[in-house]
């Protein structure tokens, strides 16, 4: 089996990793890392598809188009935060450290995946049908992103997600509801025992949000956790708040609904669920599919995993792996290695060759 210089391929995907970073693609605003990584392709002479800023391949090597495998992972990037000490839109290279934004989510597992379809690609053959989708606006899960593309794959038998998980398996993740709750006082003046005091009302509820815990644990994903991450209360110093705005961030597992969830906080809380959002469900692949023993078979750590991705949004069977690690996501100064960028190509190529539906 023969195909391109591996060699030179992952360090040409490294450079392209630093293109990515110096181009800023803040979500919804992907359009110019969109073309970047199309000119990556077409250096190739492979032509990739484009829907808003999505971009898709297949390969043109595979024997059999009766089972596909979707690659997947996002080229977009939430804003920065504070604290960054350097330019998070300027790429540094320091020893084996690439640092900027993007570089762990999800620059590093975009980078490994084009690097890996590629060199699949460059074989005489293939036994499947493969499919790269570098999709957008994944950090807001808008309606642009991965979801406005799928209808255009065909079937699709396994997706295999690059997100940063140290290059171990995520058999499940946790779903997610947003709630956004508003408690009703009465005003009144701060200084008499008048009104009905919005912001107390809201704390109980949030004493409740944060001490409930629903019974049943999942053996994969563990408990559910409710947490209240914003608030908004109160005009003046000396009036009794009537209203008390706050928003619950809930990460689900498999075992309840998302509508029993629901159910249970309603029944609980004094305030009022003014919008809920629970599209996004948690998503688990059966523990013994043959791409799980195969993992183990290649000595990978199988997990659950409580962050989310675009796997929410999927109805076939999907894993998550990728390169970097999650702790770093979101986190101001960034960075990727450039030895798991090497290390998880590999990983990716031994799990590709090596599968046998």
């Amino acid at each position: 089996m023969s195909g391109i210089n591996l060699h030179k391929l992952k360090k040409e995907c490294i450079q392209l990793l630093k293109k990515l970073i110096n181009t800023p693609s803040i979500s919804k605003e992907e359009q110019k890392t969109a073309e970047i990584i199309e000119f990556f392709f077409i250096k190739y002479n492979l032509f990739p598809k484009r829907k808003y800023n999505n971009i898709w391949i297949e390969n043109n090597n595979y024997e059999n188009d009766k089972y596909t495998i979707l690659l997947n992972s996002h080229h977009d990037t939430i804003q920065p935060s504070y604290g960054w000490k350097t330019d998070p839109f300027l790429a540094k290279e320091d020893g084996n450290k690439i640092i900027g934004l993007g570089s762990n989510d999800a620059g590093g597992s975009v980078v490994s995946l084009i690097a890996t379809f590629i060199y699949i690609n460059s074989l005489p053959k293939f036994k499947y049908k493969l499919i790269l989708l570098i999709s957008a606006e994944e950090e807001i899960r808008a309606t642009r992103g991965v979801e406005s593309i799928l209808c255009y794959l065909g079937k699709i038998n396994l997706g295999i997600i690059g997100e940063p998980t140290k290059m171990q398996l995520a058999i499940a993740e946790k779903g997610l509801i947003v709630l956004d709750c508003l408690s009703i006082g009465q005003t009144g003046h701060a200084a008499r025992d008048e009104g009905i005091n919005a912001l107390y009302i809201a704390i109980n509820d949030i004493r409740w949000l944060k001490n409930y815990i629903f019974e049943n644990k999942s053996d994969i994903l563990g408990n559910i956790k409710l947490t209240v991450t914003k608030i908004q209360c109160g005009i003046q110093r000396n009036v009794i708040p009537d209203t008390c705005y706050f928003t619950v961030d809930i990460r689900t597992n498999e075992i309840y609904s998302q509508e029993e969830i629901l159910y249970r906080i309603k029944k609980n809380i004094y305030s009022k669920i003014l919008s809920s959002s629970y599209r996004l469900k948690s998503s688990s692949i059966d523990p013994n599919h043959k791409i799980v023993n195969l993992a183990k078979r290649l000595n990978i750590k199988i997990f659950g995993s409580p962050t989310l991705s675009d796997q929410s949004v999927m109805n076939f069977p999907t894993v998550k792996i990728g390169v970097g690690d999650s702790s770093r996501s979101h986190t101001p100064n960034e960075y990727i290695l450039l030895s798991e960028i090497e290390s998880g190509i590999d990983l990716y190529l031994k799990l590709l060759l090596n599968w046998v539906w």
